[in-house]
Order: C-alpha cells, then sequence, then structure tokens
C-alpha cells in the first residue's frame, strides 16, 4: 500500500493565504467591528479563525489555486492514493475546498482552540501515519518540521529561506513553480500603464502658456511622481478589497494580488507605505495646496474602491472628480489658479469617459445574456441606453463649454488669433462621437483614457486639437 500523501493549503496548494482572504472579507462587511479583530487574535489565532471563519463567507470555487500542484494531486488520486488536506486554515474553508475539489480523502484542519501549524501539525501527521510514514507538500517555514518527518518532501513556491533548510533533511523529490518573481509581479500590481492619466498635472502648465518655465516643469514632474506613487498605493488598495469579484471578471482575474502572483501580505504592507512616502514628500517639498489636493484624492480614491463604485451616478461623477483633481493638484504644485473653464471642461468630459467605461461592461455583460445587476455595481444592463445618452450629452457640454471659453475676455488677452480656437471644437465633437462608436459596437475593451493614448486616431486628433491652440498663440 503506498504512502499518504499529505499537501498543506495556504501558499502550497492555494496561492493564497485564508486567514488573510478571511480578514480582508470582514473588513469589507463589518467595518462597524474592526476592534473585535484584534480582541480575538489576543485569544491565539485558532479563536481567530474561528470567528471569521463563522462570519465570513468565502467564494472558494474562484481561489487562485496552485495548477501544477492540482495536477500532481490529480495524477495521485488516479493512482488511488490517500491524499490527506492538512492546514491551519479553520475547517469550515478546509471542508469546503475539499468538497469543490474532490481530491482529499481525509481533512485535518484547525478547529476550536487547535492550530494545526508547524509542529502541532507534525504531531498530528506522525501519531497517525508514524514518523516516514507519510509524504508532503508544503512551502513555508512552518512546514520545516512536517518536511522533515517526511519520507519524501515536496515543496510548492516556497518562501525564501525555505528550500535551503528544507534540502539539509535529504528527502526533497520535487520543487513546485508557479509564481514569477515578486518584483515583477509586484510593479504588475502598482500598474504603472495607469500612470499615464496623471499627465493631466501638466495641462495648467500647458493652458498658462509655461511650457518653457523649467522651474514650473520640474514642480510639475515631481507633482506627477507624487500623485502616481499616490494611484499605485490605491490600485493596490483597491485590488486587496476587490479580491473576489476581480477573479470572477475575465481579465481582472489576472491581477497581481487576484491571480495570487503576489503575496497579499505583500500588498497589505506596500499600500499603506507607498502613500506614507508621497504624503511626506509632498508636505515637505511641495505647495499646501498641493498636499491638500494628493489627501482628497487618496480619500476619494478609497471611498470609490469601498463603496462609491457601487452607487450608480455617484460612481461616475467620483471618476470625473479623480481626473479633475489631478488638474487642480497640477496648478497647485506650480502656483497656478484654476480656471473655471478648464474644471468645467474636465469634469463634463471625463463624466463623458467615466459614463463610456460603464457602457462597455454593461454591454459585455448583456452580450452574455445577463440581466441582473452587475457585479459590485449599481446598473442593470437595460440601462444601457439612458447611460449612452447621459454619456454622449455630457461629452458635448464639454465642447459647449470649450466654445464660450473662446469668448471669454482673458481668452481674447491670451491668444492672438482666438478664432482659431473654433477649429478645435469640431475636433473634439469628432472625437467624442467616436469613442462613443466604438464603445457602441462592443470595441472599447479597456480603460477609455487608455484606450485613447494607445488609439492611432485618438493620438492625432489630440495633435491636431493641440496645434489648435499653438496656432492660435502664435499667429
Amino acid at each position: 500500500m503506498s504512502r499518504p500523501l499529505v499537501v498543506d493549503l495556504d501558499g502550497t496548494l492555494l496561492r493564497s493565504d485564508m486567514l488573510i482572504e478571511s480578514m480582508l472579507g470582514y473588513l469589507k462587511q463589518d467595518r462597524a467591528s474592526l476592534l473585535q479583530l484584534p480582541l480575538w487574535l489576543l485569544k491565539g489565532k485558532a479563536p481567530l479563525k474561528e470567528q471569521l471563519a463563522s462570519r465570513v463567507k468565502i467564494d472558494v470555487t474562484s481561489l487562485p489555486y496552485n495548477r501544477e500542484v492540482l495536477t500532481f494531486l490529480r495524477h495521485a488520486r488516479s493512482e488511488e492514493r490517500h491524499i490527506v488536506l492538512a492546514t491551519a486554515t479553520h475547517r469550515i474553508y478546509a471542508e469546503q475546498i475539499a468538497h469543490h475539489l474532490g481530491l482529499f480523502s481525509q481533512i485535518i484542519a484547525t478547529a476550536g482552540s487547535l492550530n494545526i501549524s508547524s509542529r502541532t501539525k507534525r504531531d498530528r501527521l506522525v501519531e497517525q501515519f508514524g514518523e516516514k510514514g507519510f509524504d508532503y507538500i508544503g512551502n513555508s517555514h512552518d512546514d520545516l518540521p512536517v518536511l522533515e518527518s517526511a519520507q519524501k518532501a515536496y515543496l510548492s513556491d516556497p518562501d525564501r529561506g525555505v528550500t535551503a533548510k528544507a534540502t539539509k533533511a535529504g528527502n526533497i523529490e520535487r520543487i513546485f513553480t508557479s509564481r514569477q518573481t515578486r518584483l515583477k509581479a509586484w510593479i504588475r500590481a502598482l500598474r504603472p500603464h495607469q500612470w499615464l492619466k496623471n499627465l493631466l498635472i501638466f495641462i495648467p502648465v500647458l493652458a498658462n502658456h509655461q511650457v518653457l518655465n523649467l522651474s514650473m516643469l520640474l514642480q510639475a514632474l515631481l507633482a506627477f511622481a507624487l500623485f502616481s506613487i499616490t494611484a499605485s498605493s490605491g490600485y493596490l488598495f483597491n485590488d486587496l478589497l476587490d479580491l473576489e469579484s476581480d477573479r470572477h471578471h475575465p481579465r481582472k482575474r489576472l491581477r497581481a494580488l487576484a491571480s495570487g502572483e503576489l503575496p497579499l501580505q505583500l500588498g497589505i504592507v506596500s499600500a499603506p507605505l507607498l502613500f506614507i512616502a508621497a504624503a511626506l514628500v509632498s508636505l515637505i517639498l511641495m505647495p499646501v495646496p498641493f498636499s491638500i489636493s494628493l489627501a482628497a484624492y487618496y480619500v476619494l480614491t478609497i471611498a470609490y474602491s469601498r463603496f462609491l463604485k457601487s452607487q450608480m451616478g455617484i460612481d461616475t461623477i467620483a471618476l470625473a472628480g479623480l481626473y479633475t483633481v489631478r488638474i487642480i493638484a497640477g496648478a497647485y504644485a506650480c502656483g497656478l489658479v484654476p480656471t473655471f473653464w478648464i474644471l468645467a471642461f474636465s469634469l463634463f468630459l471625463f463624466l463623458s469617459l467615466a459614463m463610456v467605461k460603464r457602457y462597455a461592461e454593461l454591454l459585455d455583460a448583456r452580450s452574455k445574456g445577463k440581466t441582473e445587476q452587475t457585479r459590485g455595481r449599481g446598473y442593470f444592463p437595460a440601462d444601457l441606453e439612458i447611460i449612452a445618452n447621459l454619456g454622449s450629452s455630457s461629452g458635448y457640454l464639454s465642447v459647449l463649454v470649450l466654445a464660450l471659453y473662446i469668448q471669454d475676455p482673458r481668452t481674447l488677452m491670451m491668444y492672438r488669433t482666438h478664432e482659431l480656437i473654433w477649429l478645435a471644437c469640431p475636433i473634439l465633437l469628432f472625437w467624442i462621437s467616436r469613442m462613443w462608436m466604438i464603445t457602441h459596437r462592443g470595441q472599447m475593451h479597456d480603460d477609455p483614457v487608455l484606450y485613447a493614448i494607445r488609439d492611432r486616431v485618438s493620438l492625432l486628433t489630440g495633435a491636431l486639437f493641440g496645434a489648435v491652440f499653438m496656432l492660435a498663440s502664435f499667429l
């Protein structure tokens, strides 16, 4: 009879940690009882897990399992081996996972006051199967005592230093590696491609004809860097709270945290540290109004991630506000005053693009035959037509603001031939109409701002738009 094959869960079979998953789920669903977490932890890990497991429901079908380990277990199952799930995860979750995977003959898991981890797990396995009477798959330093007592040991994405210590026992049979380097995954989680949106910070410099002012450009560049760091902090925070919904999304499930490429612990530590670093530099080197704008942007980002994005109408206004705050911050960073025209133009234009984003999501849901409210949003697929009307109207209002701006007395003073700015209106009308037509045809598969940055026609339209203002300045 073959030896039992015992497998750990957190970090081994699962590219995540069920304790952290349940804590994040609890923080998301019960903000009023946050102080209970440290009180439960004071009683020990096992009571903490007991409390969380009884309160937090986790969709185990969408969790990021290690495919290589799963394939290995399925092969062992086909050979009729006795497979044991031995985990420090609470028994409620362990049983749900075991039922979903259908691979295990036995479950050994945390329950009551007994935390099945490290030497406790080793003693339990040795008591049942004997020393060297089982094979074991693990990944962490807590697994080292168990690995030493196993006949054959397997490592799955081992933590730093585990491989060196585990190999001393001379029983390592195989190492499963499914993750890319943590640095690559961390950089991907920061979403550096999204930093392109922070180029809006330079708009006030351009609008005030200060492109050749080196001092202002350096200030704007520093503001850009601080906003990028702050934005990445917000993205990490958002991804931590949206793990479950992201895992049900065809593209978002590939994000570093949702897919398990990046350990949740690293995301939890990085999110606040990035913002603290940006805030400290801002307070030291930047004007106070800019620091207030940066803080307002972060607060609005967190509020959007936590609850605003699920509120119909408020979500798109919040998105438009996030873009507009960037422009306001860019003005304050350079000692400029944001004008009524630029703020009104920005709010209407980006509200239209926010509506584009929602329309694309709902169109995708309708094409799949869905009629219920979309996950994490306040809309139904049946809302498509009204969103299209509101979004396109908002876009055209931004063109109206631009037209009115041309007749402002300050505009007459800034441009030699202000009448040429009228050419910018049909250019903008064309671009807004085209964006909505592309979305209506189901071809908008990305954030509309990022789509525009990568789209040749949009780039050409933007170049023509800018050229109009340059010609109006010098002709």
